[in-house]
């Protein structure tokens, strides 16, 4: 499971929580918050390490943008953390499954073709 996560990290640039929580609690039936809160100690020490190596090589790393970003996430993540403890695990499952839906709407709207005529200069095989 931790491959695959890793995998999909590196490729999609996604954060693996969002295949590692789901595959915990489908199947490995872990609780919401157990499979959450295990999620972030597997990414602790490896969370992208691999995959910023090759998107540094290759001048793909904003190094300001990204200092300003992680104090933020820093903060955020243990904010977020105090908010998500107490909550009911199906409110818990809502608000990460409400996430995933949300980001897949937004992927999606962005990923239709665009519509060529047949004048342009592609369609005429330019």
């Amino acid at each position: 499971m931790g491959l695959m996560a890793g995998i999909a990290v590196g490729l999609l640039g996604i954060g693996g929580g969002i295949v590692l929580v789901p595959a915990m609690v489908h199947l490995l039936h872990m609780d919401q918050h157990l499979a959450q809160g295990t999620s972030l100690f597997i990414l602790l020490p490896p969370i992208g390490l691999g995959a910023l190596r090759q998107y540094w090589k290759a001048g793909n790393v904003d190094l300001r943008a990204g200092i300003l970003c992680a104090t933020g996430m820093i903060l955020g993540a243990y904010l977020g953390g105090k908010i998500a403890v107490p909550l009911p695990t199906n409110v818990l499952k809502g608000l990460f499954g409400g996430f995933l839906v949300f980001s897949s709407a937004l992927l999606w709207i962005k990923a239709e073709p665009v519509q060529t005529s047949a004048s342009s200069p592609k369609a005429a095989g330019a």
